[in-house]
């Protein structure tokens, strides 16, 4: 039998076909490598496999790439959706990208992304809502699994800085779908303990690096919830310095590493003294001044009190500078009022002659008032003044009966008179 005989682009279209009807629309899974971005706006790069064993020529047109909400990178993880074929100047086997979306880690992200922005508009992010750490604690609480090399981190750190520091464990699984409730778990038994009695300072969330399927507990809402509703104040340190997860931003202070929690859950202990011995120094130094000046002074005053009579006799010095000083003062004011005396008796003088004549007219004003008013000279007139027996004055004729008896005063002396009769004038009345 002879064997057909196939031209290149023959074959290469049957194979197209072949590809076509076997593997339409299929999603292939890998990692982004060499892509690159044309001026026509079509992009091609090579699918990997993760584990690096094989690849896969692609490209991704204008149009389905302005649809992709990411930046494809090297070694970012997708999946694919498209149509195999066979690129026929070059024989290759190639993929048609119709689709690109993150795959694992991209759609763990997107959700770490939704998370991290519901959390934050509940305000649990809040800066104002971090606590100080206290740099002297008594008592540590590392929250991690007893097996993480981070709580070995942790300890040793703790030891070498500040040995004197109580460190509990409250042990729990960091990974796995099982890690969450016993995160959650593990800061309730620590909160319980700091209610009963057992207080705590300091807690310290903590695991080794990983993926982000690894870290993904601590991006786990219960997890991050819990951190934020702790009364104690957290330090979280989770994976390495360029992990980020939301219990980093729950906590009230995140540390690149675990090792680097311990050295910000305490301030090492050598530091301390150091400052410690600083502080003493200058103490000592300050103490040693002022007993210096006291102990000078206490020497000025034994050798005062070892010559007394020097002590009087400058005494009497100063009593006799200001004897002096009075003296010449006194003089000084003496010699000041000679002067303005004369000045004064002729202001005197003339005030007591003006106030003087000013009396003498008030009192010939007033004599002059009170001589009008005399009721001598009212009588002088002719009138007469009228009296009863009682001596009530008489004003009206109707206040005098028939009969009675009247004193009358008149201008130079006094008449006793009885009415025998009476006119009343009623007009008058």
């Amino acid at each position: 039998m002879t064997a057909r005989v196939w031209g290149v682009a023959a074959l290469i279209n049957a194979i197209s076909d072949t590809l076509a009807a076997r593997f339409a629309q299929c999603v292939v899974r890998g990692e982004i490598s060499g892509f690159t971005r044309a001026a026509s706006g079509h992009g091609y790069f090579t699918l990997k496999d993760e584990h690096g064993g094989a690849s896969l020529r692609c490209a991704i047109f204008r149009r389905a790439l302005s649809q992709v909400d990411f930046t494809p990178g090297e070694g970012t993880l997708v999946e694919v959706r498209g149509n195999l074929s066979v690129y026929e100047a070059r024989g290759e086997l190639q993929m048609v990208v119709e689709g690109m979306q993150r795959a694992g880690a991209g759609a763990l992200y997107e959700q770490f992304l939704r998370l991290k922005a519901k959390l934050e508009a509940e305000g649990l992010f809040d800066p104002s809502r971090k606590r100080p750490i206290g740099d002297f604690p008594r008592r540590v609480a590392v929250v991690t699994s007893l097996a993480a090399a981070a709580l070995r981190d942790v300890l040793t750190a703790l030891q070498r800085r500040a040995p004197h520091v109580e460190v509990v464990v409250a042990p729990c699984a960091v990974q796995g779908v099982e890690a969450p409730p016993q995160i959650v778990s593990a800061l309730a038994q620590v909160v319980l303990a700091h209610h009963t009695g057992t207080c705590f300072d300091t807690v310290i969330v903590c695991r080794g690096g990983g993926s982000l399927e690894d870290l993904w507990a601590f991006n786990d809402e219960r997890v991050v919830r819990a951190i934020a509703q702790c009364p104690i104040p957290v330090i979280s340190g989770v994976g390495h310095e360029t992990d980020v997860t939301l219990a980093d931003f729950a906590a009230d202070l995140r540390a690149p590493t675990p090792t680097a929690a311990a050295e910000l859950a305490a301030r090492a202990q050598v530091q301390a003294l150091g400052d410690l011995d600083t502080v003493g120094r200058v103490m000592g130094q300050r103490i040693g001044q002022r007993l210096d000046g006291l102990a000078q002074r206490l020497d000025q005053a034994a050798m005062r009190l070892s010559r007394p009579a020097q002590a009087l006799g400058r005494e009497r010095h100063d009593l006799a500078l200001l004897a002096q000083r009075m003296q010449s003062a006194g003089h000084r004011r003496l010699g000041l009022a000679a002067q303005a005396w004369p000045a004064w008796q002729s202001r005197l003088t003339r005030a007591v002659a003006q106030r003087q004549t000013q009396a003498h007219h008030r009192v010939d004003a007033l004599q002059n008032r009170l001589h009008a008013l005399d009721p001598q000279r009212v009588l002088e007139r002719g009138y007469a003044w009228l009296s009863d027996a009682n001596g009530h004055a008489i004003t009206k004729a109707s206040q005098a009966a028939i009969g009675s008896a009247l004193d009358v005063v008149l201008a130079d002396g006094r008449l006793q008179v009885e009415v025998s009769s009476r006119s009343i004038d009623t007009a008058a009345d």
